[in-house]
């Protein structure tokens, strides 16, 4: 039986290995799964919110644990790593807040003789695949929304955060959540497209790279489940002229950097108006030269290891090639010590005189590092935002929310940000764009997904 090990980005030592789920344990969880949810669809929306906030409370109460897990496992600081708690919070509450509207029957305009509704169904079961750079966030977004729905859900989680499904899985026994209508397993990537493939789930919900979408896609050709895919980034911000500086130069630096950058919506690249561009330029290095890049587990440190050193190399690849073609290096990196060739400690790096022939300003680079631009007007900015295979999100840093909102319609993205990024608001649509994937999770649409129509057309006789 293959094994799914966790190494740790911070001192590379195993941090948790498991057995594969066997193919008898994955069709055992199947069958628990079709038997569970046959009864949990009948149960009233209102008493699935109330056992899903009490899995809610179960997962907050081990905070305290859960940011040293998350370091060991991919390498957050351990003064970032509870908030994202508070962010699965947020979602799931608002999930469960709305569910009853959300789900509630959709009734046309009334016509004598007849009762017509469209009722929302339960698709059945749902396959989460999560990552690991948000491990909570990521899969609470289909998680939580699945169960008030009247759905099963099965959840494999990344290998990197394994210990994350366990979370997961205590938090929803704990509440008591009937056997089997949630579990997590331990699948390979073989395993994970091989049960995909066997039509023995109904919805898939996946985060992660665009080849492993298109892998997921292949295997449920086919099988008539519904795919909701987040792939993808390359997340831009537009600086305008009229910009409230300071604001901006900290939130930007912020949103490139937070996590070692590795956020599905992270800034990877800045276009700047020529009027702001110099200043900008400098008091975004004078903020980048303060992160302390150390050890995770050490309260000091505001910059953690990359995940894997893969990912690592990618990120020392794009540089390299950028300034290879022309670009500068803004960041000396030699006062960040952890910063080795091989070592998954990146320093953070920004970089001028960039081009989109740049690797580092076209493909998802995933890591502490940011292009940054000089445009002459909104036009060459939209322009430039747009020439990228990708649209999570765009942000737009201005004062002028009418200027926000007519270069908002110009970007072809799944979100536009005024004067704020790297943010999920639960009571709107999570959605992309070209290659960043289909589908959206979250807000009363995500719910659509999720379950299925079912149309009554009762006549009196």
């Amino acid at each position: 039986m293959p094994s799914i090990v966790c190494i740790s980005p911070v001192d590379g030592r195993e941090v948790v290995r498991r057995a594969a789920s066997s193919t008898a344990e994955i069709g055992s969880a199947i069958a628990a799964a079709r038997k569970a949810q046959a009864e949990w669809r009948r149960v009233p929306v209102a008493e699935r919110g109330r056992i899903l906030s009490k899995a809610v409370d179960a997962m907050l109460a081990m905070r305290d644990a859960i940011a040293p897990e998350l370091a060991w496992q991919m390498g957050r600081p351990v003064r970032y790593g509870g908030n994202e708690l508070n962010g699965f919070e947020e979602r799931a509450r608002h999930m469960i807040a709305i569910a009853e509207s959300a789900l509630a029957n959709i009734v046309p305009e009334p016509k004598a003789g007849f009762r017509r509704y469209v009722a929302r169904e339960p698709i059945g079961i749902v396959l989460t695949v999560a990552p690991w750079n948000y491990p909570y966030l990521t899969a609470v977004n289909s998680v939580v929304p699945a169960l008030m729905a009247g759905n099963a859900v099965i959840l494999k989680h990344a290998a990197q955060t394994l210990l994350v499904g366990d979370r997961f899985q205590a938090a929803m026994d704990k509440a008591g959540l009937p056997k089997g209508l949630f579990r997590t397993l331990t699948l390979t990537h073989d395993d994970t497209t091989e049960l995909i493939g066997s039509g023995a789930v109904d919805q898939v919900c996946f985060t992660g790279s665009v080849g492993a979408g298109k892998a997921i896609e292949r295997a449920a050709a086919g099988t008539f489940a519904g795919v909701g895919l987040e792939l993808g980034g390359k997340d831009p911000a537009y600086v305008r002229p009229d910009v409230d500086l300071a604001h901006a130069v900290e939130n930007i630096v912020d949103g490139a950097y937070f996590n070692s950058g590795q956020c599905c919506c992270g800034i990877e690249r800045v276009y700047v108006h020529a009027g702001v561009y110099d200043t900008f330029v400098d008091r975004f290095v004078d903020l980048t030269k303060q992160y302390v890049l150390d050890d995770p587990l050490d309260p000091d440190t505001t910059l953690g290891p990359m995940a894997q050193p893969r990912l690592a190399a990618t990120v020392r690849e794009h540089i390299g090639e950028a300034l290879h073609k022309g670009a500068k290096a803004l960041i000396d990196t030699k006062p960040f010590a952890r910063d080795r060739a091989g070592s998954t400690y990146v320093a953070p790096q920004a970089l001028v005189d960039v081009d989109h022939s740049m690797k580092v300003m076209m493909d998802e680079t995933f890591g502490p590092v940011v292009g940054i631009m000089k445009v002459k007007d909104d036009a060459e900015a939209v322009r430039l935002m747009n020439d990228s295979p990708y649209g999570l999100t765009a942000s737009i840093w201005t004062r002028d929310m009418d200027a926000a909102e007519r270069i908002g319609g110009e970007i072809e993205t799944g979100t536009v940000y005024m004067n704020r990024c790297d943010y999920l608001d639960p009571g709107l649509a999570w959605t992309g764009v070209k290659d960043t994937g289909r589908g959206a999770t979250l807000s009363r649409v995500g719910y659509e997904s999720l379950t299925r129509p079912k149309s009554y057309h009762l006549r009196e006789v």
